[in-house]
């Protein structure tokens, strides 16, 4: 939805959905567990309590309610289930192809009811998305920036929002939003270009 202005609302505390990083020792262990519930859905509960709470934190981000984050979530876990035969590694964490499919329904949510989407940013990303933009001095800094992404539309938020308030690595942003690594990259470069231009950097 180019040009749309997104409403936004600062928290201070940042989503627990966007700061686990795992190593690749436990990728391959979670990749086990994965091919488990495959051949035997009763065993995707292990899976299911490593991530129930950072989807839904991840969900309610997103929406203006916890009740209906809860009900996003529960249709989250009900597609993965649905879907996982059909899961294949990536090198990433699974979770990643959760908030996949939790960014698939979230969309779908705001569709149906005909709603402005709601970025709730994390105050943490303003210091590194600052350095990204160019260095300032103004006491009112992020109010400036909080402004300048206001001027950003959806698809641009949510890329600025996993990339430096969610803290995601560009191959985790590329499974869930469903973009190739190249152009996560350049729609980053692009956003923060735009930033640059409220701000009259060139």
């Amino acid at each position: 939805m180019p040009g749309k202005r997104i409403h936004m609302e600062v928290s201070l505390q940042m989503s627990e959905a966007g700061i686990h990083h795992q190593t690749t020792t436990q990728i391959e262990a979670e990749m086990a567990l994965v091919k488990a519930a495959q051949d035997d859905p009763r065993l995707f509960e292990p899976l299911y309590r490593a991530y129930y709470k950072r989807i839904v934190n991840y969900v309610h981000h997103r929406v203006d309610d916890k009740e209906t984050a809860f009900e996003i979530t529960a249709q989250v876990f009900y597609e993965a289930l649905n879907r996982l035969k059909r899961f294949k590694a990536q090198g990433v964490p699974f979770g990643a192809w959760l908030f996949r499919i939790a960014y698939i329904q979230v969309q779908q949510w705001y569709r149906t009811k005909k709603r402005q989407p709601i970025v709730r940013i994390g105050a943490d990303g303003f210091t590194e998305l600052r350095d990204h933009i160019e260095e300032q001095t103004s006491a009112t800094l992020d109010a400036d920036l909080y402004e300048a992404l206001q001027q950003l539309n959806e698809e641009e938020m949510e890329i600025i929002n996993l990339r430096f308030f969610e803290k995601r690595t560009f191959a985790e942003i590329c499974e869930i939003t469903g973009l190739g690594e190249s152009a996560c990259k350049m729609r980053v470069y692009r956003a923060i270009e735009k930033m640059k231009k409220h701000f009259n950097i060139h």
